[in-house]
């Protein structure tokens, strides 16, 4: 696997400056997958993340990010349909080897085509049966043959903590769990998705989370308490979070993973007032 070279996008964030990249799973979804591109690109984003961008040739994806000069910063690991039991993943599912390792092997490829430089591994469901310390076997095992896989990729795996209220079951539901494995990884190119809703909505303090935390953070998520929609719509405490990452120096992008509570456009303003309170 060479390093990609796909889109010739390079506008990447610089430390002390803030970049969001649009959710296309999420966001502008009044419009078909392939429009999306044009409207995020209208809107003011730069990059964009979607989970899952294998019902498209890469071919298509690639000619969609170069015309609207978009970067694409995240791709997931492949999952199963609804209902089934892939459907958050396969990597901590014993007897699914196999199917854990095609699909790191298709993200790779398709993060090549892409010059998509991280991938978020999904961890999976531990399906009934299935005690913990061999769900953490399995996913030592498969965690550390994915590092291998990248390590000449530049691609970086991130792990993502998802609650337990909208994934019951799913393995990584503890940042502190997910920390874990990380520091295991010689090869250093597996860090942390940090989901400021998915930190919320598990009653953790997103704040006191993300400090104690962010030295293994590659990527940032975004949506408000409860109901995830964008960011002041709920609970969490945005003003303070913008100045927290503003502080540490966070030099990656910001993923809008909301659902709109009208349109998206019409929510959009939210990130006038991120952007003042992380430059005060």
């Amino acid at each position: 696997m060479t390093a990609a070279t796909g889109s010739k996008s390079s506008h990447g964030p610089r430390r002390g400056e803030i970049r969001f990249a649009a959710n296309l799973k999420w966001l502008f979804t009044e419009l078909s997958f392939p429009d999306r591109f044009e409207a995020a690109a209208s809107s003011g984003f730069t990059a964009v993340e979607y989970a899952s961008p294998y019902e498209y040739d890469p071919a298509v994806l690639q000619r969609a990010l170069q015309k609207w000069n978009l970067q694409q910063v995240l791709i997931n690991t492949p999952a199963g349909d609804a209902g089934t039991l892939g459907v958050n993943g396969y990597a901590c599912i014993p007897g699914y080897t196999e199917t854990f390792r095609s699909g790191v092997h298709r993200a790779l490829d398709y993060a090549s085509a892409l010059n998509c430089r991280l991938i978020h591994l999904m961890a999976g469901r531990m399906p009934a049966g299935c005690s913990q310390s061999e769900a953490e076997d399995v996913f030592r095992a498969n965690l550390v043959w994915a590092a291998e896989r990248a390590a000449n990729c530049n691609v970086t795996f991130v792990l993502e903590c998802l609650n337990q209220q909208d994934a019951p079951g799913y393995f990584l539901s503890s940042l502190d769990h997910a920390s874990t494995f990380i520091r295991e990884i010689p090869k250093r190119n597996v860090k942390l998705l940090f989901d400021f809703y998915h930190a919320g909505m598990s009653g953790v303090n997103p704040l006191d989370a993300f400090a104690r935390h962010r030295a293994d953070i590659a990527h940032i998520q975004v949506a408000d308490v409860p109901g995830r929609h964008e960011p002041g719509t709920g609970t969490l405490p945005w003003a303070a979070i913008a100045r927290a990452i503003a502080r540490a120096d966070y030099p990656g992008w910001i993923g809008c993973e909301y659902r709109p509570e009208s349109t998206t456009t019409a929510g959009l303003h939210w990130r006038r007032e991120f952007r003042k309170s992380f430059e005060d």
